[in-house]
């Protein structure tokens, strides 16, 4: 059905253009259809809520919905992965539509039948909803991005007329063009972010990808490495140990991140992060202290996380944990067309040579020299050391006990 009304065919004309002129300037998904629901409703049409819901790459959540209310703005509804996100989905108008392979359905809820029993459709029924029109919309094949599903609702009585049927309709693929556009941002972002860290992809999305393009920063660097993983790799299911080393690096990365550091890579079982400073010539330095506050924790979370799994009769995961201070270099490494974008440089050469230490010296966590004049914590000198590569020997420091008082070695 055609739309009968000109001042509202013209307003949609309006409506259209400037939402492509917003996505074109923004990646606010929020404000946008917030934006586009509150011109509709001014240009004459019923419109109680609206909602998009659309699949995403990302390592938590399968998909999202964002949905827009009369009176109380948009809303985001995130859809875990697992069997959880199954059935949310397959219990969903667009997982109904799916699944009976149609792109389009309209629903009277204010009728006491045709309607499938789905919770979100009696959820809609019982707050005043009339009528639910929801169309599906594809995206390019290749990728998790499938399509979008795209809902109108109104409270109206009697419905939507069928010229605002039409009038919705004529808007489904220029909302699908801008949510396309909008969730490929997201993606960048997420997918960046989740495999360089968020301060590193954000470098990498502002155009830093060129082979050689490096930075040469002064950082904390906090190495991690799990003691006996190869033991027990070799001997158990390799599907457990993975699972088994993520539940590791959950417990020693979290706190990491919470007190301003970014993980730069995995290496293994193990991984290497790095605190940017601010400062280099202030001896009283905020990112070192982060540093060290963070080792503490994590060390303590990876034992509370052994005695479960002790508790559980599976075997434990014991950390080893080095903080140095030094110049590093945050840049691009690789082949023409396949880069790693990582951290070199002298001090993570030394940052290894120590944790090798932590074993003989049967410490968890050792500190450089350079790291320990920095810190400001209570600290005992466990002694100088050779490493290998490094010209001079380098003293060594450790977690002074908290019962104990200042000793002759203490930094």
């Amino acid at each position: 059905m055609a739309i009968t009304d000109p001042i509202l065919a013209s307003a949609l004309r309006d409506i259209e253009t400037r939402l492509i002129a917003r996505a074109t300037e923004s990646d606010e998904a929020e404000t946008i259809i917030a934006e586009l629901c509150e011109a509709l409703a001014a240009a004459g049409l019923p419109l109680w809520r609206f909602s998009l819901a659309v699949p995403v790459i990302d390592p938590v959540f399968r998909g999202v919905s964002v949905a827009w209310r009369r009176g109380q703005g948009t809303a985001v509804f995130p859809t875990v992965h697992g069997p959880e996100g199954e059935d949310t989905v397959f219990r969903s108008p667009v997982g109904w539509l799916r699944a009976n392979d149609l792109s389009f359905v309209r629903w009277r809820l204010d009728r006491s039948n045709g309607c499938p029993d789905l919770p979100l459709l009696s959820e809609l029924r019982q707050q005043g909803a009339t009528d639910y029109l929801l169309h599906a919309a594809a995206f390019a094949p290749g990728s998790a991005m499938e399509g979008v599903g795209i809902s109108f609702a109104t409270d109206r009585s009697g419905g939507f007329t069928g010229s605002e049927q039409a009038a919705l309709a004529g808007l489904v693929q220029v909302i699908a063009l801008v949510t396309a556009k909008l969730s490929l941002s997201h993606t960048m972002r997420e997918m960046l972010g989740t495999y360089l860290g968020p301060a590193t992809g954000a470098r990498v999305l502002a155009g830093e990808m060129r082979r050689g393009q490096s930075t040469v920063v002064h950082a904390a660097i906090l190495l991690a490495d799990l003691r006996g993983f190869t033991a027990v790799a070799d001997r158990d299911d390799p599907l457990k140990v993975v699972g088994w080393l993520d539940e590791h690096f959950d417990a020693l990365g979290e706190p990491v991140q919470r007190h301003g550091g970014e993980i730069s890579k995995f290496l293994g079982d193990g991984f290497l992060a790095v605190f940017p400073v601010a400062e280099p010539d202030a001896l009283a330095c905020p990112a070192c202290r982060g540093a060290l506050d963070a080792a503490r924790e994590a060390l303590a979370r990876n034992a509370r996380l052994n005695a479960s799994r002790r508790h559980g009769g599976l075997p434990p995961l014991e950390a080893d944990i080095v903080l140095h201070y030094g110049r590093v270099v945050s840049g691009n490494v690789g082949t023409d067309r396949r880069l790693d974008f990582t951290v070199i440089g002298r001090a993570v050469n030394e940052a290894s040579r120590i944790e090798r230490l932590c074993d003989g010296l049967e410490r968890s966590l050792l500190l450089s020299d350079a790291f320990a004049r920095r810190c400001g914590a209570s600290l005992v000198s466990v002694g100088e050391f050779a490493l290998r590569g490094v010209g001079r020997k380098q003293r060594i420091w450790g977690l002074a006990p908290e019962t104990d008082g200042p000793s002759e070695g203490a930094a």
